[in-house]
């Protein structure tokens, strides 16, 4: 039940790749270093914009709500594969968000989520997608601050 459920999410993160505006176009991506579960330093050296970060995070092209619930009384539809939202901020330290955006299978190599900002070691890519990270630098900072600010 639970493989049927990971494929069908699969399918839909495919056809919703489909769907993204397209890649974090004419950025280079930014040196990170990895210290064990985290990413410390901000990607753009400066903190997120945490009402931007909420609306990448609804908007339905970027899939966040494909996979994951959280506290949007304006969403019908949430995901219900992946950790809700509610309570990250609390569950995890900014570091620790920032390196499941940046790269989740650093910590889980089946997990199902995107690497929203690698590019190298990436075999099933799109040619549009190649060497282009999903989201920039200042987005993936944009969604750790809004993160951040659900406590509860």
């Amino acid at each position: 039940m639970a493989r049927a459920a990971i494929q069908r999410c699969g399918a839909w993160l495919a056809v919703a790749a489909l769907a993204l505006p397209g890649p974090a176009a004419a950025q280079a991506v930014q040196p990170y270093v990895v210290a064990g579960d985290a990413i410390a330093a901000s990607l753009t050296g400066a903190p997120g914009d945490a009402a931007r970060g909420r609306a990448l995070v609804l908007n339905r092209t970027s899939t966040c709500i494909l996979c994951h619930s959280g506290p949007f009384p304006e969403e019908k539809f949430q995901g219900d594969l992946a950790p809700d939202f509610a309570g990250s901020g609390s569950r995890w330290s900014a570091a620790e968000l920032r390196l499941r955006l940046v790269d989740a299978s650093r910590l889980n190599p089946a997990t199902i989520m995107p690497s929203y900002y690698r590019i190298d070691g990436l075999t099933r890519v799109g040619p549009a997608w190649r060497g282009k990270p999903i989201l920039s630098a200042e987005q993936i900072e944009d969604i750790v601050a809004y993160l951040m600010t659900l406590r509860q």
